[in-house]
């Protein structure tokens, strides 16, 4: 645990007691804060109590004594409109931070040195957090990872200058981290998202710019418009930007020229790096990600031949493009974490042959937006609530069955992956729908995926990515 020493002798107010919400708090304690944590959920508020956190209601509290409120990233900071916490602390002229925020305090105070790479985006984020830390563990160094990702930040291994910190961030946690300031900011993307809390796309991308507005270097992919004019905004005003590009041969920066890694510098190209062969990053998506997380290690101090020995031992994320088992020339793919047409885009696009189980609770508007990809699915196999509009959507343009039940799917769509006799074939679970009609979330849908493959007869698991 990552002990908030900086807030010492003060009085902190806490909202929120999920698990990031009780490590904050149990942070902020080990530093030697007075905490007074509240949650709208009187469970929560049992079990915080439980642990020795001292709670009450901050509707009572005198606010006027508080030196700083901890707000969990998922309780709304401006729209639809601020939580009634929010707005006492700004009554009473008290900042509203999160667990980002005290750990870049921390830092800045007790480990100024300590590397510290911290990722956002719309897309890709997770993978690209996951990759980098994996380079950096298997070169031998020591990685912490956390954020949005696995452990809350405040619980990885206290700050030292050999340690690495690469944190995942989502926008909510941006907008309560005034001061993060890492080693290398990276921005992958920006699309419409999270535009409820948000508002705008305008306020949404400036909250995005605060990260690499803050980094020391900022990595900003510039294959849309919002990070194409961040980049150039950021360079203007000085700051290091180093550009990246899943499709764009740029001048200056860095580039993916099919499945190798190109260095551009005053418009001369050096290959740096390769994808091809490396199961866990197919896809241009995942050039993306391997780019960024190339050049964040590069600035951390890794060079080339660490990194590519990294991307090489990369098993990917659970539930995304997750290689999981074959038999033959059959692939099987967990790609269950896709729960709209946009998530199911990338997974559809890198294969060639599918055999494609898809279905659950139906996103609105559907597999319309994927028909462009429709050439590439042998077959569907629709299951859940969703089956029906599906295969009004697939029609006469893909064969489809109508599964119903995943294990059903597995089953079937294995067999007929068997018969191909095209190359290699892919049954792929990238259900483009929400998982509650049938699971309780997508881990669990994915769970059972991998578990119905590997009770396929002959299937080898794949444990790695080559």
């Amino acid at each position: 645990m990552i002990a908030a020493r900086s807030f010492g002798g003060r009085r902190i107010a806490l909202f929120g007691l999920g698990g990031s919400g009780v490590a904050t708090a149990r942070s902020l304690i080990e530093g030697g804060a007075e905490v007074l944590a509240w949650d709208d959920n009187p469970e929560s508020v049992v079990k915080a109590e439980a642990e020795g956190i001292v709670t009450g209601d901050l509707r009572q509290a005198d606010w006027n004594g508080f030196a700083s409120f901890v707000l969990s990233p998922g309780v709304p900071l401006t729209h639809p409109k601020p939580h009634w916490t929010v707005e006492l602390a700004r009554a009473a002229g008290v900042e509203v931070i999160g667990d980002v925020e005290l750990f870049a305090r921390e830092r800045t105070a007790g480990a100024p040195e300590a590397p510290f790479i911290a990722i956002t985006g719309t897309n890709g984020k997770s993978t690209t957090t996951a990759l980098t830390a994996h380079i950096i563990a298997a070169s031998g160094r020591d990685a912490q990872m956390g954020g949005n990702i696995g452990r809350a930040v405040m619980t990885l291994d206290p700050l030292r200058a050999d340690r690495n910190y690469v944190v995942e961030c989502s926008s909510y946690q941006i907008d309560l981290a005034p001061s993060i300031n890492p080693t290398a900011g990276v921005l992958l993307n920006l699309t419409p998202d999270h535009l409820d809390r948000h508002g705008t796309m305008q306020h949404y991308a400036s909250i995005k710019e605060r990260l690499v507005a803050g980094s020391n270097t900022a990595i900003i992919g510039v294959d849309d418009v919002y990070c194409a004019q961040i980049a150039d905004r950021l360079e203007k005003a000085g700051k290091e930007v180093v550009r990246i590009s899943k499709r764009l041969p740029l001048t200056d920066g860095y580039f993916a020229d099919g499945q190798d890694l190109m260095e551009a510098s005053h418009g001369r190209y050096s290959r740096i790096g390769f994808l091809e062969g490396i199961g866990s990053l197919r896809g241009q998506h995942n050039a993306q990600n391997a780019l960024a997380a190339v050049v964040a290690c590069l600035k951390v101090g890794l060079d080339l031949g660490e990194i590519q020995s990294g991307l090489e031992s990369f098993p990917g994320l659970a539930h995304r493009m997750e290689q999981v088992g074959r038999r033959d020339h059959v692939l099987f793919v967990n790609d269950s974490k896709a729960t709209n047409a946009d998530a199911s885009a990338p997974a559809l696009s890198s294969f060639s042959r599918i055999y494609w189980i898809a279905g659950g609770l139906p996103k609105e508007g559907g597999i319309e937006p994927l028909r462009g990809l429709f050439p590439r699915i042998a077959k569907a196999y629709l299951i859940g609530e969703a089956a029906p509009a599906f295969s009004a959507t697939l029609g006469e343009a893909v064969p489809y069955e109508i599964s119903g039940t995943l294990s059903a799917a597995v089953e079937h769509a294995a067999h007929d992956a068997a018969l191909d006799d095209g190359g290699e074939a892919v049954v792929l679970l990238s259900p483009a729908c929400a998982s509650f009609d049938q699971f309780k979330n997508f881990e669990v849908r994915g769970d059972a995926f991998r578990e119905a493959v590997a009770a396929i007869d002959k299937v080898k698991p794949i444990g790695g990515t080559r």
